[in-house]
């Protein structure tokens, strides 16, 4: 995954299953459970951990996750998040929590953060006190079985989803149950209110028709499923939550959909932080995301500092702004897929084509080869990123070069010689030119819009707001892809002769 905030995105990481066998007290106490299994997630609390209740969860139309209620009585009783803090060790700090209003009119506003005075660049926002702050050591009870989880790759934000959904299970006697009732009021939703295309409807998902992002949201979806069929084993292995919750085991006290709802939204404001032990660098930090806006081009970030998380501001704010955070180097299909938003300014934004050298050709151990030496691989991808097309056309060339080379001796040539130069024949360039551009045009063409119609799309005020952030999102990919294409054809028109016919290619190179 990526105190920088999650510079890489938080990728769902695979459980790994364990064979080892279930001692004889698991089993005991697994004969010993009531027989209403699947009752056992409405105990405490009418309401899930962000996705509303299972008999609202039932009465979803279209996949639209329910609304949460809080009532006023529940507001009083509780006070507000900030307040909480304060009465069990937040320090005075220099930030309110302030409410945007929803795009859906059945959902509640969602709260951010703001500056509470002015504040000048260098200024500590707030520090939060660890005790605040939910890692693996304080979910898992052990610093060693929490290591042994990270080591292993099994999913932190598994694990972390897990443990919150246990404490929601125990309503007002839980200490946390302030924060759970700010998680369930954001329900997962970003500074855009929107959730993730994770919680879409397979209709909405068709939103993304064309991008890359809709199979990544795919296999996201699938991941989590797989996580969620080992949570047994995770639970088994936290001695504290085995301890605390001895006859409730993960699968049988919460639903799928429940457990991808609470999923997705600690997958929205978990942090990274930097320099903590493996135990400690995944958090959950009340005041930080998605309360925190996030920006590409911001440079504060959550820092972990003696015995606390803090926020240091980048940036002057006047009392009110909301105080946004960086999201690391992630591209848009990320930001939308893990927090629901698209940044129209993101530097890190990028499109992937993979290109591989012909498996059939006689000489692809010996292209392979060239490839390797050059740094590239025999299935290699290219990165474009918004801005840089040009330099990334170019640095396709060499590597489609090579796969184009079919006469033995040129091959030699190409062995013998230091670095990526092939022999190139006129007609050879435009061959490899040809096939970007069909490459290019082909993927444009995968889109059902143009860019004309996204930006009238864009245009409409009353625009359904996960349609506005997939259109955001396609429009972006396309004006990449359209300067990718423009790049190939500018390189056409320089050959010397343009009327030269493409060299036939027997084993031309794959672009996917």
């Amino acid at each position: 995954m990526d105190a920088t905030h999650l510079n890489n995105s938080p990728v769902s990481l695979p459980l790994r299953s364990l064979s080892r066998p279930l001692p004889a007290a698991f089993l005991k106490n697994r004969t010993l459970r009531p027989s209403r299994r699947r009752s056992l997630c409405l105990v405490s609390s009418s309401e899930t951990l962000v996705g509303g209740s299972l008999r609202e969860d039932g009465r979803r139309r279209g996949g639209e996750a329910a609304a949460v209620v809080v009532s006023k009585k529940e507001g009083e009783l509780g006070g507000d998040l900030k307040t909480w803090m304060h009465r069990n060790g937040l320090p005075p700090c220099k930030v309110v929590l302030k409410e945007r209003a929803s795009h859906n009119e059945r959902h509640q506003p969602i709260h951010y953060v703001a500056a509470s005075e002015d504040l000048q660049a260098g200024d500590v926002a707030f520090s939060v006190p660890n005790s605040l702050v939910v890692t693996l050591e304080r979910v898992l009870g052990n610093e060693t079985i929490a290591e042994l989880l990270a080591t292993n790759k099994l999913s932190e934000l598994a694990c972390l989803a897990l443990y919150l959904m246990y404490e929601k299970k125990q309503g007002k006697k839980s200490f946390w149950y302030p924060y759970i009732r700010e998680l369930d009021r954001q329900r997962g939703r970003g500074q855009m209110a929107v959730e993730s295309p994770l919680l879409w409807a397979e209709s909405e998902l068709d939103y993304l028709t064309g991008s890359p992002t809709k199979a990544e949201v795919l296999e996201r979806a699938e991941g989590i499923r797989r996580e969620y069929h080992e949570l047994d084993t995770v639970w088994f292995m936290a001695g504290s939550l085995f301890q605390q919750y001895p006859f409730d085991i993960p699968t049988e006290a919460f639903p799928f959909e429940i457990f991808k709802q609470a999923f997705v939204a600690i997958q929205s404001c978990v942090v990274h932080l930097q320099k903590v032990s493996l135990a400690r660098r995944f958090a959950l930090v009340p005041l930080g995301p998605p309360l925190l806006a996030y920006r590409s081009n911001c440079k504060a970030m959550l820092t972990a500092v003696d015995g606390a998380v803090e926020l240091v501001v980048d940036r002057a704010y006047k009392a009110g702004e909301p105080i946004a955070v960086w999201c690391g180097p992630q591209p848009n299909s990320r930001l939308l897929l893990n927090y629901g938003f698209v940044d129209e300014d993101n530097s890190y934004d990028r499109l992937g084509v993979e290109a591989s050298l012909n498996t059939e050709d006689p000489q692809y151990q010996d292209k392979r080869m060239v490839a390797q030496r050059n740094g590239k691989l025999s299935k290699q991808v290219f990165y474009v990123y918004a801005g840089k097309e040009r330099e990334a056309v170019f640095d396709m060339l060499p590597y489609l070069r090579l796969g184009y080379v079919s006469d033995p001796s040129d091959m030699q040539s190409v062995i013998s010689s230091q670095g990526p130069i092939c022999p190139v024949s006129p007609c050879t360039e435009r061959a490899v030119l040809d096939q970007l551009v069909e490459y290019f045009e082909s993927r444009i063409a995968g889109y059902p819009t143009t860019l004309s119609e996204d930006e009238s799309l864009l245009a409409d005020p009353t625009l359904n707001p996960k349609k506005r952030v997939a259109a955001q999102l396609v429009r972006l990919e396309k004006k990449i892809l359209h300067s990718c294409l423009q790049a190939a054809v500018d390189l056409i028109n320089q050959l010397p002769d343009d009327t030269v016919s493409p060299c036939p290619a027997p084993y031309a190179p794959h672009l996917k």
